[in-house]
């Protein structure tokens, strides 16, 4: 049962399991999905450590971002993997098809439309930040290793702030257009010019 409140910025056992957890099943599923299926190689092991830095991160600080600043505020907020839907992005990896819902931060308490608003834009925030980190990694670092990871990490987080500032239910992005218009324009449009970067560096 929900608690209504929490000392801010708290981890519980169960949360830092299931943060853990599906870190690395979605790391495990993208590692298959980009190299066409699992061999346990030395090749797939760089993948997959790719994978855990770039893939992971984006996921696992995206739901971070909404936990902090909802812990800020005084409410409750934990992060709860969805174990169906990790492992179906797992089993569906290996057909080629990536499909990654992988949990959510439950939070309870005194939220409104401004606060609610704020605490789902954090969410892509924090991936448009990271695309940004990545993308300098590309352009200041020189090297395959620096190269490979820049290029999945700014991917990765582009695509993920993008899809999340869709204005449709149960997206952050229908919470922040009802907070703030002009935030949420702001963010689609930073969101859609990383996408065109995007694919000019491929």
């Amino acid at each position: 049962m929900l608690k209504k409140a929490q000392t801010k910025f708290h981890f519980s056992k169960i949360e830092v399991h299931d943060l853990i957890k599906a870190w690395i099943i979605l790391s495990l599923a993208f590692t298959i999905y980009f190299l066409g299926g699992f061999e346990l190689s030395y090749s797939f092991l760089i993948g997959l450590g790719v994978s855990f830095i770039t893939v992971g991160t984006a996921f696992v600080f995206h739901e971070l971002g909404h936990k902090l600043l909802a812990q800020h505020y005084g409410c409750f907020a934990e992060f709860r993997a969805f174990n169906g839907m990790l492992w179906f992005a797992l089993i569906m990896s290996f057909l080629g098809i990536i499909f990654a819902a992988p949990g959510a931060v439950m939070i309870n308490g005194p939220i409104g439309t401004r606060r609610n608003g704020k605490i789902s834009a954090l969410g892509p925030g924090t991936n448009i930040i990271l695309a940004i980190i990545f993308l300098l990694i590309i352009i200041f670092f020189d090297n395959n290793i620096s190269d490979v990871i820049g290029y999945f990490g700014f991917m990765v987080n582009s695509l993920l702030a993008l899809f999340n500032m869709l204005p449709l239910p149960m997206f952050d992005g229908k919470k922040i257009w009802q907070w703030n218009k002009f935030v949420y324009i702001l963010m689609m449009v930073i969101s859609i010019f990383l996408m065109i970067i995007q694919n000019q560096i491929k």
